[in-house]
């Protein structure tokens, strides 16, 4: 019996594969068990299309067999086999697929979709093993026979003895090297584990001989041990039975056995397409976010499945970042795989699942922000934030999907409202949509700024997040309407009358106003008087895009140097009893304004949060004006 050679492309792939192509060595299992199914699927064509093949549904099955004293992996299936050019062909050629074949030359029946078109998961096998054997018999034929390789230098075929229809496999698992345990692909509980993670819903049963052990009929400590078959695999996934023989109870218990959470999810979704692309899908909003959701060690995804078949335990391109608190999984057999089913290629097939996918997770949250309205609080109090972040990131480009998502607190409504919800309520002469920004509701409830809006009965938008005004900046208006914060310099609500007033206290007091910005070395760039304040004496302001607030966030990051400043304005209200004392100090006391100015302007930074670059000489200003 000669040794025949492996192509020499074929050697150069086969040793790719071993040492690149695969991420985990533990691929090899789901490979020969997918594998196993096909031949199994091709058995069960053959019984729709040949009357005088009759197969009984326990005829079809897929044995795993571990020898841990041997070192050996038998993984075994009752399909149609292979025949000796088969074996050849198929296993002595890497990347020609025998199923690939197949499907090209056969109709589809049934439902019988072949997992494997690209003949390269049989050599994963040599990642974990330097002697593979195939036994096999083909459906139809009295001989069996043997292939066998110990890697590179080539392969043999031989007659051999086969009682039944189908293929053994023979894997001489490695010995442990400095950098790999091979040990755990003859632990039987562990090979248990790895069938439960890649290969759960293969449709025939996967059967493992278990060791089991029980108590002693009348005994109390005496066990008796033996063998039993287990079937390691539920074959039936929740995804492709009808809906209407689930239970609310099924889709929970799903998700706690996928450990998608520890507690039940907030909202569930179970989708089934058809078309071109057809696709299932369960979809888990948690009810709440993960430990590390908001860090950068977070992985987002849906577990990704090929006709049942695990190919990746996290697909990011299936879900946006701003929608990455979803768990779920998706299974097509349209998608199209690369040269591994672990490396999936960017086609259409997932753009389009991609798209859907997203916009079924946003119907989802509107309808249980209409008819679930508790719930959607609960929802948005745990990942709000992500959703504005998706507003902020790309330049706005997700506004449309997002906009009508996110809530902020109203200042009349005294809860959570939609914009659409403060849009509608706008008063008929109202231009912009008011927002203030702070630390908490409790804070902006008592900034000055708000003073002229309230007063004008308008509702007022309550930002509390960091990245709410750069979320807002973003999307810039709403159903054609402004955002306008409560400190801009123009808040666009002030009557004529107002104007003129404010003209003329300018007018009158701009050298005051002059000699407070120059007491205040260049920190302002305007002193004024406020035509927003009622009864506050002093606020700041600010001009351009760079507000107040964005100053604060963008002087918290890391490499910021606390060197961004927004342009502020300092306000003063001409009403109060305390400008009387800022004017006659101008007369008669400019040492004293200087003092007061600076007090003032501290005032003005501790409203708005911010700190106060001398707390020592603040305090002395105080005492001495207290005199």
């Amino acid at each position: 019996m000669s040794k025949k050679q492996f192509k020499a492309e074929s050697k150069r792939l086969l040793d790719l594969m071993i040492n690149s192509i695969y991420t985990h060595k533990e691929i090899f299992l789901r490979e020969l068990i997918s594998n196993a199914s096909d031949a199994i699927d091709k058995s069960y064509y053959k019984s729709l299309t040949d009357s005088n093949i009759v197969f009984n549904k326990d005829d079809f099955y897929i044995r795993i067999e571990v020898d841990e004293d041997n070192r050996t992996l038998i993984i075994s299936d009752t399909g149609i086999g292979m025949t000796k050019e088969e074996l050849e062909t198929n296993l002595g050629t890497i990347a020609k697929s025998g199923s690939f074949d197949f499907k090209e030359n056969n109709e589809a029946k049934d439902g019988i979709d072949i997992i494997g078109q690209f003949g390269v998961g049989f050599y994963s096998a040599f990642m974990v093993s330097n002697d593979v054997t195939v036994e096999s018999k083909a459906l139809g034929s009295d001989e069996a026979y043997r292939w066998h390789s110990t890697g590179i230098d080539g392969y043999t075929v031989e007659p051999w003895e086969k009682d039944n229809v189908g293929t053994k496999i023979t894997l001489k698992i490695k010995e442990n090297t400095e950098d790999n345990n091979y040990d755990e692909f003859i632990d039987v509980y562990n090979i248990k584990s790895l069938v439960k993670k890649y290969s759960n819903f293969i449709k025939y049963p996967i059967k493992m001989n278990m060791k089991k052990r029980e108590l002693k009929e009348g005994s109390k400590d005496e066990y008796i041990e033996y063998y039993e078959d287990e079937t390691l695999n539920s074959m039936v996934p929740i995804w492709r039975r009808n809906k209407s023989e689930l239970k609310q109870e099924d889709y929970e218990n799903f998700y706690m056995d996928k450990h998608f959470g520890f507690e039940k999810p907030l909202k569930y979704s179970h989708v089934s397409v058809e078309g071109l692309t057809s696709y299932n899908a369960i979809l888990y909003i948690p009810s709440k976010a993960q430990y590390d959701f908001y860090t950068k060690e977070f992985e987002k995804g849906l577990e990704l499945y090929s006709n049942g078949v695990l190919i990746m335990e996290k697909c990011g391109d299936l879900l946006p970042d701003y929608f990455g608190f979803v768990q779920g999984l998706v299974d097509s057999a349209d998608l199209s795989l690369n040269i591994s089913r672990e490396l999936l290629q960017h086609d259409r097939q997932l753009q389009f699942i991609a798209k859907k996918i997203k916009e079924k997770i946003k119907s989802e949250l509107l309808e249980m922000q209409k008819d679930e309205r508790d719930k959607y609080i609960e929802f948005f109090k745990n990942f709000g934030r992500t959703l504005k972040y998706g507003l902020y990131q790309d330049w706005g480009a997700n506004k449309e999907m997002l906009q009508d998502l996110i809530m902020f607190y109203s200042s009349t409504e005294k809860k959570l409202v939609t914009l659409d919800e403060y849009v509608s309520r706008m008063k008929e002469d109202q231009k912009y949509i008011y927002y203030a920004t702070g630390e908490n509701v409790d804070k902006i409830s008592k900034l000055p700024q708000t003073e002229l809006v309230a007063d004008k009965g308008y509702e007022i938008l309550y930002f509390t997040d960091e990245i709410d005004e750069f979320a807002i900046k973003m999307l810039m208006n709403y159903k054609e309407k402004e955002f306008k914060s409560v400190s801009s310099n123009d808040l666009g609500i002030e009557s004529d009358d107002k104007e003129n007033e404010n003209d003329t206290d300018n007018d009158e007091n701009k050298d005051i106003f002059s000699f407070m910005k120059e007491a205040l070395n260049n920190k302002v760039v305007e002193v004024k008087a406020s035509k927003r304040l009622k009864n506050h004496p002093v606020c700041l302001s600010s001009k351009g895009e760079l507000s107040i607030e964005m100053e604060k966030v963008l002087n918290m990051m890391p490499d910021s140097n606390g060197n961004i400043h927004a342009e502020k304005v300092l306000e003063i209200n001409t009403n109060h009893e305390m400008f009387s004392i800022v004017k006659n100090s101008y007369n008669s006391d400019k040492e004293k304004l200087k003092k007061l100015t600076n007090v003032l302007y501290n005032q003005a930074l501790l409203i708005e949060g911010l700190p106060i670059e001398d707390p020592v000489q603040y305090a002395n200003d105080v005492c001495e004006l207290m005199k």
